[in-house]
């Protein structure tokens, strides 16, 4: 899906650059401008400059606790709406720990639901006109997928010891093969937090790329605005799936990998 969208923007960028500008030789439309960091006080970044992905970012993170916190915080018998949004997210998630990584990986649940929690909350929020979607950006995911790499690493050595390393060896395939599979399975499990992270913000960003180019040719096309505005309709509605969906891939691989970090074993 993520390739799909790259692929049309890329397509519809160009055309547009061709149909809108042909005399200046560029491009008319600018999809990927949504995607700058700027510094919200001005002047030059550094690794202390608040941001608008700092911002952003902290606006998920305001968004989980006002819905897990306050809005469950008065534990009605019959839950408000909130209350009601917050239970039906953790016996989501709960459920899909215990069904994915079993009774043992029930203890790092309350883990697995921030990172759902913060991912979903601002795939949702990058969709408000105006606002930044922190999760487009592979600095972001990446953070997340390297700490979801380190954690399953250190728990599965911490819970197996050297016995961790049988998750390399397929001890199912005949002798000959092992050791070749053994050095597959090992730049796979490397690969993972790649991957992980690319997945995320590859498809967000597309995403995005996609209505804006879209809401280019509206703007250029007049009269005539309502044919892209209907496919802005489609692609808006399509991103909003796109966006508990990435969360939910995010958090379900997690969730196979912890499995594996606690039953190493083929």
């Amino acid at each position: 899906m993520g390739k799909i969208f790259f692929y049309a923007a890329l397509a519809l960028v160009l055309a547009s650059g061709l149909i809108l500008a042909p005399e200046e030789a560029k491009l008319a439309i600018h999809p990927m401008d949504q995607f700058q960091v700027s510094a919200l006080f001005g002047g030059d970044i550094s690794w202390y400059t608040p941001t608008n992905v700092t911002a952003w970012m902290a606006a998920a993170v305001a968004a989980v606790f006002a819905l897990l916190v306050l809005g469950s915080s008065r534990r009605a018998i019959v839950p408000g709406r909130a209350q009601s949004v917050a239970e039906l997210a953790y016996g989501f998630i709960y459920k899909m720990v215990e069904d994915v990584a079993g009774k043992d990986g029930v203890k790092f649940f309350p883990y697995i639901m921030t990172l759902f929690m913060f991912i979903v909350m601002a795939n949702f929020l990058g969709l408000i006109p105006g606002s930044f979607t922190t999760t487009s950006h592979i600095a972001v995911t990446a953070v997340l997928a390297a700490l979801v790499f380190v954690t399953v690493t250190v728990v599965g050595f911490v819970k197996n010891g050297v016995g961790f390393l049988g998750l390399f060896w397929v001890s199912s395939a005949p002798l000959a093969l092992r050791p070749i599979l053994a050095i597959i399975e090992l730049i796979s499990y490397f690969v993972r937090p790649v991957s992980h992270s690319i997945r995320l913000a590859g498809n967000v960003m597309a995403g995005h790329a996609v209505l804006k180019v879209f809401a280019g040719f509206a703007a250029a096309l007049g009269m005539f605005s309502f044919l892209p505005i209907f496919a802005i309709t489609a692609v808006y509605a399509l991103e909003v799936l796109v966006a508990f969906i990435q969360a939910y891939v995010f958090t379900i691989l997690t969730c196979v990998y912890l499995k594996d970090a606690l039953h190493p074993s083929h």
